[in-house]
């Protein structure tokens, strides 16, 4: 795994710490996909801007990914 990977995952597992300790384990596997799509959505409306914010567009990438490792967690384990 490269340094750039390296990188982001850790991003993502901070994100993840964050929003756990926030906002506890998700109630159903509804609520999950609920949350993921909203973090879909809001990555799309970045990817839609013109000019794009890349900062933006990482940000959303990385509460994206970690809401899916914290679907994984609590509805799947």
């Amino acid at each position: 795994m490269n340094d750039r990977v390296r990188a982001c995952v850790a991003e993502i597992v901070d994100e993840l710490e964050i929003a756990t300790k926030i906002f506890g384990p998700f109630c159903s596997a509804h609520e999950g996909y609920a949350i993921m799509k909203e973090e879909y959505d809001e990555l799309w409306d970045e990817i839609k801007r013109n000019p794009r914010d890349r900062i933006a567009m990482r940000r959303e990438a990385t509460q994206l990914a970690a809401m899916a490792i914290r679907f994984m967690v609590d509805c799947c384990d």
